[in-house]
């Protein structure tokens, strides 16, 4: 009998967040909170709108992220119009990805008069679809450090407007902010070092992150509670690759001081509904993630 006590203790403690591991009761997963970007179905949303934000929703998502805002609009709707559809599937409007990079001579000059101008349109609509978030996906390599300094300030007077429209505005990463330098600083840590906490925050895209040769746990606890929102990512469908270390990810989420987590998957074995919810049910199978991260 203590022989058997044992290898039932073992087993147990062997459950984790692997996508492997059996389960030792039937008992349905409880709900939590998971956004969807909906670039992971970015070609069913292109062909059907409605019957894919509505599969989202059927899945357990319980809040989106846009990726198709142009001209003050969500996928061809109205900022009402995007948000009314996203309600009605039973999920909120979390964030977006949107932004308007600099040309040379407002890198030159400093003078982001015109680019504020494209923000007040973009903060107005996102404000009105009911964002709470508003992200830079991406940026290209400044030449000299000059210049990512500019960045850092023009992040700055974005962030600022956002949060006086009620909203906080961060940047999404990708690998090479943390493997190139400029003038030996390495980009992504001379951004965080460089713009204001009070302004902006930055989604980690935890996958990227370990492409890019660093630890995202090392991250959480150098720069804390930088990290309101989470891009939870793998290689394809989350845990098939067995390069992101999601335990440790999900164990130092306080040091983050992370918010929200957001599915994103990019490349898929399978159907991407099949890839996509495949990875919300490992997240919901996880004890390790929370059932909000917002409270």
């Amino acid at each position: 009998m203590k022989i058997t006590t044992f290898f039932i203790a073992v087993l147990l403690l062997m459950i984790s967040c692997s996508p492997k591991a059996e389960t030792v009761t039937q008992q349905a997963p409880p709900k939590k909170d998971i956004a969807l970007q909906l670039y992971s179905l970015r070609d069913d949303i292109s062909k059907d709108y409605a019957g894919t934000i509505k599969k989202a929703g059927e899945m357990g998502f319980t809040a989106v992220e846009a990726a198709n805002y142009g001209d003050g609009k969500f996928y061809g709707k109205t900022p009402e119009e995007f948000k009314a559809d996203i309600e009605a599937a039973g999920m909120k409007v979390l964030s977006s990805h949107t932004g308007r990079g600099l040309n040379e001579k407002e890198l030159a000059s400093k003078d982001f008069t015109e680019a504020m101008k494209w923000w007040d349109q973009c903060i107005a609509a996102h404000k009105a679809a009911g964002m709470k978030y508003i992200v830079t996906p991406s940026m290209e390599t400044p030449k000299t450090l000059k210049d990512l300094q500019t960045y850092c300030e023009y992040y700055n007077e974005i962030g600022k407007k956002c949060k006086e429209n009620g909203m906080l505005y961060g940047y999404h990463n990708h690998d090479f902010e943390l493997r190139n330098k400029i003038e030996d600083k390495v980009m992504y840590d001379y951004m965080i070092e460089n713009t204001n906490p009070e302004y902006v925050f930055f989604e980690m895209d935890v996958y990227w992150v370990v492409r890019g040769g660093k630890s995202p746990v090392d991250y959480f606890n150098k720069y804390k509670n930088r990290f309101a929102l989470l891009h939870i990512k793998d290689n394809k469908e989350l845990g098939q690759s067995g390069m992101v270390g999601f335990d440790a990810i999900f164990n130092n989420t306080d040091a983050a001081g992370t918010k929200h987590l957001v599915v994103e998957v990019e490349q898929y074995n399978f159907t991407p509904f099949e890839s996509v919810k495949k990875s919300l049910e490992y997240l919901l199978n996880c004890p390790l993630v929370k059932e909000s991260y917002n409270k």
